[in-house]
């Protein structure tokens, strides 16, 4: 069975084919209402086996209980002999399965799932308001109002339902593609809208780039815009969380771009050995901009390199509200419970644009897009069922639709007249007293701004520099 062994087997586990553990459409759903249910009171569902290492006491050799029994005690474990050749296949005979729980009409493929109309409504509700946020936004670009902006569409489910499955103690290192976990987790249109204006109301002070958000009090972190850069530091986060013996982990998103950059190979790595409590959730939703996965990589996807590595994963769908859940949920439990990293893969689409700056177009069939944006839509399909349930109507669609329009073009508007942070913002928050190169930069800035006024906006507030702020507070101006 590889890396994994089980004990305390409970019904959960339905079957075990080609080394994997399979766990029931029914059984990751039972109880979803219950946040503590599924996992409460339980046995160990998984324990896990790891390759014991050669006892200190003991030499490296050959051991034999028999002829076809030889092994030899390695570091890291036993490894048994074979007179036969055999190299292991660059690809296994099947592809790696993919969990669903609503078929394409947003009917549940076997049994029942207990989600209540509460949590269904909301991510719904949030799943349909990204979606409007992303269209108004998107159209302000386009405008000139603000200079750059990049969209979820055709990745709702994937923001939201992974959200919803984890509590605000869960430290969140997004990649760019995830503002429906903010919005989950509270973060206003308002807040929204001053990052993209860059106002005195952005918590970023208008230093990073439009959808570079980052929060704080909702334990987000600020979005950087290197590509899989923050895989790495949420593993040390969830290692530190570990250490800390916290009730919580760290959850890091990623596109299929991200896992070939060499970040993602030492991430699982560090992650496998240190046993760190982290989510590593994988939006492979085709195309790294214009890249598309062949041209990438010639594994069935990302799922199979967890294995590799040691990392528990699964694949799953990425449209599918109700599947994702299910999964973020169980894989949350696991990496807290266990102690240990989860890959998950979803497998989506990228409807819209790589961003603004980009006309995807000119690289992928018009019809494979509208495809995705017609049949495979995320946010139709779980309508269907939350209707099915007489959850929702359409009274309250557009009644939802036209609030939130209102709320966000209210939100830009304030954004818009908001002042802009003052110019000594650029050199704050470093340092405490600032080295003197910095306050070179920041005299030689001004004095351009007074040589060219007319190439900076009128609006840009120039007040006291750091330096003679932080001499003022000293009293020793």
């Amino acid at each position: 069975m590889g890396l994994l062994g089980l004990t305390n087997l409970s019904s959960s586990v339905s079957s075990l084919n080609n080394d994997h553990i399979t766990l029931s459409t029914a059984s990751l759903a039972k109880d979803l209402r219950n946040e503590s249910s599924v996992f409460e009171n339980k046995p160990t569902l998984y324990r896990t086996r790891r390759f014991e290492s050669t006892k200190p006491h003991q030499r490296s050799g050959v051991h034999s209980n028999g002829a076809s029994s030889q092994f030899l005690d390695f570091p890291g474990g036993q490894v048994a002999f074979t007179p036969e050749m055999r190299f292991i296949s660059e690809s296994r005979k099947e592809r790696i399965p993919c969990y669903r729980v609503l078929d394409d009409d947003g009917q549940l493929i076997q049994g029942s799932i207990d989600v209540g109309k509460e949590i269904a409504v909301k991510m719904y509700s949030d799943m349909a308001t990204l979606q409007t946020m992303d269209t108004i936004f998107y159209e302000a670009q386009r405008q000139g109002r603000i200079s750059f902006y990049l969209t979820t569409i055709g990745e709702e489910a994937i923001n939201i339902a992974s959200a919803a499955a984890l509590t605000i103690d869960d430290f969140v290192v997004p990649q760019y593609r995830e503002p429906g976990v903010l919005l989950w987790r509270g973060f206003t249109l308002q807040q929204f809208a001053n990052q993209c204006f860059s106002n005195k109301g952005d918590d970023c002070r208008g230093r990073q780039m439009p959808i570079h958000y980052g929060s704080k009090k909702l334990n987000y972190f600020t979005v950087a815009s290197t590509i899989a850069s923050q895989l790495p530091h949420a593993v040390g986060l969830a290692y530190s969380l570990k250490m800390d013996g916290k009730d919580a982990c760290a959850v890091t998103y990623f596109g299929d771009g991200g896992s070939s950059e060499g970040d993602f190979h030492a991430a699982l790595n560090f992650a496998a050995v240190t046993e760190a409590p982290v989510l590593f959730i994988c939006r492979n939703n085709g195309w790294a901009i214009s890249t598309p996965t062949s041209d990438q990589f010639r594994s069935d996807g990302i799922v199979v390199r967890g294995e590799a590595y040691g990392v528990r994963s699964i694949r799953v769908d990425g449209n599918d509200t109700l599947a994702l859940y299910s999964t973020v949920r169980a894989a949350r439990e696991m990496a807290i419970r266990e102690q240990r990293p989860i890959l998950v893969e979803a497998l989506t689409y990228r409807v819209g644009h790589h961003s603004t700056s980009d006309d995807s177009t000119k690289y992928r069939p018009v019809d494979e897009i509208e495809l995705w944006r017609s049949a495979r839509d995320p946010i139709t399909r779980f309508r269907k069922w939350i209707e099915s349930n007489g959850w929702w109507s359409g009274e309250a669609e557009s009644e939802l639709r036209s609030n939130v329009r209102k709320q966000l073009l209210d939100a830009i508007q304030v954004a818009e007249r908001t002042e802009k942070p003052p110019l000594v913002d650029i050199f704050t928050d470093v340092y405490d007293v600032p080295p003197s190169n910095l306050s070179e930069q920041e005299k030689g800035l001004r004095e351009t701004i007074k040589i060219h006024p007319q190439d900076y906006p009128s609006d840009f507030p120039l007040k006291l520099g750091f330096k003679a702020r932080i001499f003022g507070l000293l009293g020793l101006q």
